[in-house]
């Protein structure tokens, strides 16, 4: 079977249904697969969606779309052994319209996602793997599964982290471990009054944590969002870390639901869903070229994730370059012009100007902080130990601040080494 389309679009995520829906409401004939039976069905994330940006595509997608709850609390929490040191943000206008951040389970999501673009007119196929790009002399024409070919004037890859599409066509080199994480992530049951109370919520509103530490010493984090009637909670860790390690994936999660921060937060919880797969670490250095002849790369698929220590954000920056891409795509078919790589280069000017592009430029520097294993075994027991000896009355002569921090850093870290920490994360953070 051979049919040919304006647009075929890899992958039903945030990304693909965002270029779906936009693409089929300026006419254009579009179809998307996905290897899921259902969208949503193959993802892992940790469920933050961030609303400005959807808002674009989806206006006011919070009167129907199967989100969880409006995140108006973040912390920013240093597990050491026992202990534990938060930084708190609290702002009830995110509770309104339009909002900040919805947590979502992507299994609910993912699907409505989907539903926007086929009401527009998209078609969407599930179930279907795509084993191939067809090209010829570098130019992208459709796809191939099994024995069935798809043609299309161009193709919107937005297949998610791995990709493989491109690297099987040589359009692409194969990534690094060392730019690669894995995460791990269980979605835990609790009831809705439990969540409330023990986040000091509303029915309406929820928290997102980011945790540093109690990774077994691995480079990496954890997070908890707080769904309707359940947590979503998991720990991304850097692959060549964790083989290091020789521990299990599921090991090092183990570890961190056992910390007495974390063991309070989801006492009494029953695990409903594990799910674990591979990330790009994000960093700026990382983005691949979005366009190609015939082709154009959205989303996770080109590697397109913010990392700011505070939050890992995906799914924003997929609907953001999707947004983009598609409203080049209607450009130039306006136009009646080929989709060579010359004509695609509008996507990656028009993506570039645009602000979620110009917010994750600004971190670009964020990455080599990632890379400091002081900031993942060090630093958490370190500020611990200060705060223990703000806080902690016994017999002992009381410090001051500085006289604590000198104390503490005896046989864990030189003075030469924590300024210069202290320089490279204000460059990467706040310079």
């Amino acid at each position: 079977m051979m049919d040919k389309f304006d647009v075929i679009i890899i992958g039903a995520g945030p990304a693909g249904s965002t270029a779906g829906l936009l693409l089929a409401k300026a006419g254009l004939n579009v179809v998307m697969i996905e290897r899921g039976q259902t969208p949503g069905s193959k993802n892992v994330s940790g469920g933050l969606i961030y609303s400005r940006i959807l808002n674009q595509a989806f206006p006011e997608f919070w009167k129907d779309a199967p989100t969880e709850r409006a995140i108006t609390s973040h912390e920013l929490v240093f597990l050491a052994d026992t202990a534990a040191t938060s930084i708190g943000y609290r702002n009830d206008d995110a509770a309104v319209p339009p909002y900040n951040a919805f947590s979502v389970l992507r299994a609910k999501f993912d699907p409505w996602l989907a539903k926007q673009a086929e009401n527009a007119g998209a078609a969407l196929i599930t179930g279907v793997t795509v084993d191939e790009l067809i090209h010829e002399d570098g130019r992208v024409m459709g796809i191939r599964s099994g024995g069935d070919e798809l043609m299309a004037d161009i193709v919107v890859i937005a297949e998610g982290t791995r990709s493989l599409l491109l690297k099987a066509a040589n359009l692409r080199e194969d990534y690094y471990p060392h730019d690669v994480s894995i995460g791990i992530k269980e979605v835990i049951s609790l009831p809705e009054e439990i969540i409330t109370e023990r986040f000091l919520c509303t029915p309406e509103t929820g928290t997102a944590y980011t945790l540093v530490g109690s990774t077994a010493g691995i480079e990496g984090g954890g997070f908890i969002y707080t769904n309707n009637s359940s947590l979503s909670i998991g720990v991304v860790v850097k692959i060549d870390s964790l083989y290091k390690s020789k521990l299990q994936p599921h090991e090092v999660l183990d570890e961190f639901k056992s910390h007495p921060f974390v063991s309070r937060i989801i006492k009494d919880g029953k695990v409903i869903e594990f799910s674990a797969q591979t990330v790009h670490r994000g960093g700026f250095h990382l983005i691949d070229q979005l366009y190609g002849d015939g082709y154009v790369v959205v989303g996770s698929a080109a590697r397109l994730l913010i990392n700011n220590l505070f939050t890992l954000r995906g799914m924003d920056m997929a609907v953001s370059s999707s947004i983009t891409a598609a409203q080049a795509i209607i450009s130039i078919k306006e136009e009646n012009a080929d989709f060579s790589k010359e004509k695609l280069s509008k996507y990656s000017d028009m993506f570039e100007a645009d602000w979620a592009y110009q917010n994750f430029k600004e971190y670009m520097n964020v990455y080599s902080i990632m890379e400091n294993e002081r900031l993942f075994s060090v630093y958490p027991g370190l500020i611990s130990d200060v705060m223990e000896d703000l806080f902690g009355v016994d017999q002992r002569e009381s410090k001051k601040i500085l006289a604590s921090l000198r104390s503490n850093m005896r046989g864990k870290v030189s003075t030469g080494a924590l300024l210069r920490d202290i320089y490279q994360i204000s460059r990467g953070m706040v310079l």
